[in-house]
């Protein structure tokens, strides 16, 4: 046979196997696109505040976890990567030992500081709470309102980085501010939100559900 008429040479077909990952409910794939800019973020309480947002609206179970980690473990992303690391910091119990196996939790560190407490429970049915915590230098705190009336259910909670304007502004409008042990005040905080968790959200405010992560590790932290 000619070389003309030799048929031209192919290169084999090479077929690739991509991973694709475990399977997730339509609650998961929503957390993973709300998660999608982790990556870029830098700031470790704002990495919080975005993975503790995505699930707001949610009430993630272990079960719940155990499919979003196994999903990015098994499947190799920049995102997947930050998204564990984040877990692996914020999360409690066995979910958060899940994510840690996987790969280093997110640093810096986050330590416990001081509490301090306003009570109003006599003349106006609330608790009020300020937390102090920090990542390395930078200082953070979460203001918590507990409704006495209501079997000492949290009904507010937020995040603030200017520690001092807030036990200011918290101490002119509710009463003098009492410093509290850090254990106490998380105690307190742990009775909280199990009654809330067995209660159901009820009538709270938003940024209850958007803090519900930070919140919970951070009650953890406490307790060593």
């Amino acid at each position: 046979m000619s070389r003309k008429t030799q048929p031209p040479k192919r290169r084999p077909i090479v077929v690739v196997h991509r991973p694709q990952g475990t399977a997730l409910t339509a609650a998961q794939q929503q957390v993973v696109r709300r998660c999608r800019a982790l990556p870029e973020v830098l700031d470790p309480l704002e990495a919080e505040l975005t993975v503790s947002s995505a699930v707001a609206d949610l009430q993630p179970d272990e079960e719940f976890w155990a499919g979003l980690i196994e999903h990015a473990v098994s499947l190799p992303s920049r995102r997947n990567h930050a998204l564990l690391r984040v877990l692996a910091a914020v999360l409690t119990g066995r979910p958060r030992e899940w994510a840690a196996n996987a790969v280093a939790p997110a640093r810096p560190t986050l330590a416990v500081g001081g509490a301090w407490i306003c009570d109003r429970s006599v003349d106006a049915g609330y608790l009020a709470l300020i937390c102090a915590y920090t990542f390395a230098a930078d200082e953070h705190a979460m203001v918590f309102l507990i409704d006495e009336l209501a079997g000492g259910v949290v009904r507010t909670a937020f995040v603030t980085r200017d520690v001092t304007t807030a036990r200011h502004r918290l101490s002119e409008h509710g009463g003098p501010l009492t410093p509290i042990g850090a254990e106490a005040a998380h105690w307190l905080l742990a009775k909280s939100y199990d009654r809330l968790d067995r209660n159901g959200p009820g009538d709270v405010d938003q940024e209850v559900r958007r803090t519900r992560l930070l919140a919970g590790r951070r009650i953890a932290l406490a307790f060593g």
